[in-house]
């Protein structure tokens, strides 16, 4: 693989900025940025390393597509020059979007000052949030042409929020917060593209492999995988669709949904329609409803009544595969031995999401819908949600494996590449080990 593991990436990335002073905004200006991604073996979350503080020092984070912003555990370890609280009132406040300010009554540290705007940092993966205080301090990543990474950027003064050491339960070992993605002003791509000027857009590239990082662009294309395939010129589109009510366990009233929505109108089984309650695909004036994309999810979650009729006639599908004792979390399981291989994966039904028409479609073919749980044992790696969950379907992060998706703030548009082994290329691919 052209990867070099995450560690490994993160030391030269330790390296670089000590070895070479970070360049500094006015002599170059960056058309992107690219950060490393990679699998968490036993959480099934996706890490990603930002360089923070002064001196810089390595930040591990849980990549969260649809999280608010970036937050950290300021309780524990956190040392830095540069670190400035955001006083209440100030512009920083009114961008990070804040409504309350908060006080300390211990010592003054980070996460403990008086007169500053305050957040609530949330782990998503266990849906529990705190009140933490708005914060300003230095954050360093690499830039990129598209198909290698260039030199070492910095944003001065990157807005994110003090989280508690309590917040981490949950994420994977060494992770100090997570990093959020979603539909923000001061998000990871919002506050890249405005200080570098860049596109508002970014792509995320997620290996299946925890032994090989896969890949975050901030900025619009080239996104070039190894032997040379740029992916961008690729892509199929689809609008991205605003919940008008917050998805988030902790929120201000009247916020709207931070994540990343789709218009999913059917789902096809091998090419025949799977009959369902059609208006559960639909987001309700309430929020309830309608399909979106994460990264903290492991696995696709559905709606009970959307997860019986889709396993049901994947199993119709599939009947001269024999079944065996499922595992779980998963419902549908099958005798791997019986199951041809494709260069896509296991050779098995295709899943079609259709979208705003019949020849718009997410094509998911064997290598995403397929879960290796055991020696001889493949499974359908959707999960059964509930009959009442908040969303209807969670596309959740083994369905985005080796595909890339690019998400288009300014035009609020999502494109998508399907599975990238039909290229004979994979999101691994990405060559971290050349100079831009």
């Amino acid at each position: 693989m052209a990867s070099l593991s995450f560690r490994f990436l993160t030391l030269c990335l330790i390296i670089l900025s000590i070895t070479f002073p970070i360049t500094s905004q006015a002599s170059f200006r960056p058309k992107a940025l690219v950060l490393p991604v990679i699998k968490d073996s036993s959480t099934l979350q996706y890490l990603t390393t930002l360089h923070q503080r002064t001196p810089l020092v390595p930040v591990k984070l849980t990549l969260d597509l649809g999280g608010k912003f970036l937050w950290v555990d300021c309780n524990r370890g956190y040392s830095s020059s540069s670190y400035t609280p955001a006083r209440c009132r100030s512009t920083q406040c009114s961008l990070a979007g804040s409504k309350i300010c908060i006080s300390c009554f211990s010592r003054p540290s980070p996460s403990c000052s008086n007169n500053t705007c305050g957040l609530s940092p949330d782990n998503t993966v266990t849906r529990t949030s705190t009140d933490g205080e708005v914060a300003q301090d230095v954050v360093a990543v690499q830039s990129t042409d598209g198909s290698s990474p260039g030199p070492v950027v910095s944003v001065p003064k990157f807005l994110f929020t003090c989280g508690a050491t309590f917040l981490l339960q949950g994420l994977p070992s060494g992770a100090q917060g997570m990093a959020g993605l979603g539909r923000t002003r001061i998000s990871l791509p919002s506050q890249f593209s405005a200080s570098f000027s860049f596109d508002r857009k970014f792509a995320i590239c997620l290996s299946s492999s925890s032994s090989y990082s896969g890949v975050a662009f901030f900025g619009g294309g080239p996104y070039v995988m190894l032997p040379g395939i740029d992916v961008s010129k690729s892509l199929i589109y689809t609008p991205l669709i605003i919940n008008p009510m917050s998805t988030a366990s902790s929120y201000f009233a009247g916020e709207p949904s931070t994540e990343y929505f789709i218009g999913v109108k059917s789902i096809q089984v091998n090419g025949k329609q799977v009959p369902l309650n059609a208006s559960l695909l639909s987001i309700d004036k309430e929020g309830n409803g309608g399909t979106k994309i994460s990264t903290v999810n492991p696995y696709t979650v559905m709606q009970t009544s959307i997860y019986k009729a889709v396993v049901g006639a994947f199993v119709k599908e599939l009947s001269q595969v024999p079944r065996v004792t499922p595992v779980k979390p998963f419902g549908a399981c099958f005798n791997s031995k019986s199951i041809g291989s494709t260069r896509v994966g296991p050779g098995v039904p295709q899943i079609d999401l259709v979208l705003q028409s019949s020849s718009v479609y997410w094509r998911i073919f064997g290598a995403n819908s397929m879960v290796q749980v055991k020696e001889g044992v493949l499974c359908l790696g959707f999960v059964d949600g509930g009959s009442s969950p908040r969303t209807s379907i969670v596309i959740g992060g083994y369905q985005l494996e080796d595909n890339l998706l690019q998400f288009d703030l300014a035009t609020s548009r999502l494109g998508f590449s399907s599975s990238l082994l039909f290229r004979q290329t994979t999101c691994s691919n990405f060559n971290f080990t050349a100079k831009a």
